[in-house]
């Protein structure tokens, strides 16, 4: 009879065990989303002269998405950059600075000799400092012209939008000759989104909150019609907040997609 009962409690160990597996094995709802996405607005307000891309197109990070116009800025440029370039007024300075220079020590040799007056030594002196002035004043001018035109140069740049991210167009919302409207409330030229790597979000109840870790992987299918297979996915984030509401709590997975080929914005299911 011992035996027996020793045999029917390691039976039943073993089978609840084995459902215990079985039910962690199951398959999670889980959602394929982009991994981030963008929205594209002017951070000045300006006329859209150009879009170089539309809705579905790939774009690269660093590319030019978006040019406003930039005609009283480039004239602007133009007049900083020549002013840098221009060497008229300093020549002149560095040409009085050289006159001045000799003639105050002719001065001092004739004031040694007495044949001069401190006074008219001293007049001399004073022009060759204003003409050192003024030769400091020339060059001052250049480079306040060289940095002016950096700083337009940086002006202009910020009329030519460029993408933050390797992804695709999903939206585009304003036309060439549309004014563009800086801030939060001001509407975006463009939408987009990163679809290498894919956001895999699951919802799990609370009391499988310990047996995932980061770094964990788990195999994901998309939903029908998407299900071409299934992927690969790492544990990339797990709440440490649990909603006490549901009892539940959220975990992300990173999905590679290098290919494109996993459609992002649809349900799936992830067994870990």
């Amino acid at each position: 009879m011992i035996r027996k009962h020793t045999t029917f409690l390691r039976l039943g160990a073993f089978a609840l065990a084995s459902l215990a597996s079985g039910a962690q094995a199951q398959p999670e709802d889980c959602l394929i989303q982009p991994w981030q996405q963008v929205e594209i607005r002017s951070p000045v307000a300006g006329l859209v002269k150009a879009i170089n891309v539309e809705r579905g197109s790939v774009v690269q990070k660093g590319q030019v998405l978006i040019e406003l116009d930039t005609g009283v800025e480039v004239a602007t440029l133009n007049g900083a950059r020549y002013r840098a370039q221009m060497q008229g007024e300093q020549r002149s300075a560095e040409s009085r600075l050289k006159f001045a220079a000799s003639k105050q020590q002719r001065f001092d040799e004739l004031n040694k000799q007495k044949y001069l007056s401190q006074q008219d030594r001293d007049e001399a002196t004073a022009e060759a400092q204003v003409a050192e002035a003024n030769l400091l004043e020339a060059r001052d001018n250049r480079e306040l012209a060289a940095l002016e035109a950096r700083r337009l140069t940086e002006l202009v740049e910020q009329r030519r939008l460029r993408s933050p991210l390797n992804g695709i167009v999903t939206d585009r919302q304003q036309n060439p000759g549309e004014l563009a409207q800086p801030g939060e409330g001001g509407k975006p030229i463009l939408k987009l989104a990163q679809i290498h790597p894919l956001r895999v979000e699951l919802v799990l109840p609370v009391g499988r909150h310990g047996s995932i870790k980061p770094g964990a992987t788990a195999q994901v299918t998309p939903e029908a019609p998407f299900n071409k297979g299934r992927y690969a996915a790492t544990v990339k984030v797990i709440d440490r907040v649990v909603d006490a509401a549901s009892g539940t709590f959220r975990v992300m997975l990173e999905l590679p997609n290098p290919e494109g080929k996993i459609t992002a914005g649809v349900k799936c299911q992830a067994s870990f």
